[in-house]
């Protein structure tokens, strides 16, 4: 078992003096907060226990909010998964395959108890991959867009570029944003 603490830590650290440095995380926040996109949001966060903000940005990462794409790696709910995790579904909604990925896949958030802001991010990367964690460089899934990321990608699975840019809004531009909007605190228990 990994102990997360030096990870939650960094993230926490990262979150207190990090600067949005990328265009349109406004835009797509603004968007992720929409009153029907938040009541979706919302369901399937009152069914897994994870902040609603978390499954939003999940949303925005791997499926660029595509409501016939799963949270799990963007593949079509309505067809079996080819990517990570593959092998998942069909299912019958959006809501059933989130269920799914929130639940029964790994990192298997809805187990996850830490919503401080260190431990949001830190599942949010464990989402994503702990690839990055283990070269010691700051996640571009969250930090993308922000004054913490520099360069350095996978550019598909098990391969690292450290010149490529990711290009993607990470989650922690868009939290910042979603904060913004609804002035909700993010990273507080629910």
């Amino acid at each position: 078992m990994i102990d997360f603490s030096q990870l939650i830590e960094a993230n926490a650290k990262r979150w207190a003096t990090a600067h949005v440095t990328g265009v349109g995380f406004g835009t797509v926040a603004l968007r992720l907060c929409a009153d029907q996109a938040r009541a979706q949001y919302q369901e399937l966060s009152d069914a897994t226990e994870v902040p609603w903000y978390v499954i939003a940005v999940i949303h925005e990462r791997e499926a660029s909010q595509n409501w016939d794409a799963s949270i799990a790696q963007g593949d079509s709910w309505h067809h079996v998964s080819v990517h990570e995790p593959a092998g998942r579904g069909p299912f019958k909604s959006w809501q059933e395959a989130g269920y799914d990925a929130l639940v029964n896949c790994s990192p298997y958030a809805a187990k996850w108890t830490d919503w401080s802001i260190g431990g949001t991010l830190t599942l949010l990367e464990r989402y994503n991959g702990l690839g990055y964690f283990w070269r010691g460089v700051p996640s571009p899934y969250i930090w993308s867009g922000t004054d913490v990321y520099r360069s350095g990608k996978f550019t598909r699975d098990h391969h690292y570029d450290p010149d490529v840019i990711d290009s993607q809004l990470g989650c922690a531009g868009l939290l910042l944003n979603i904060q913004r909007i609804t002035s909700e605190p993010i990273g507080e228990a629910k």
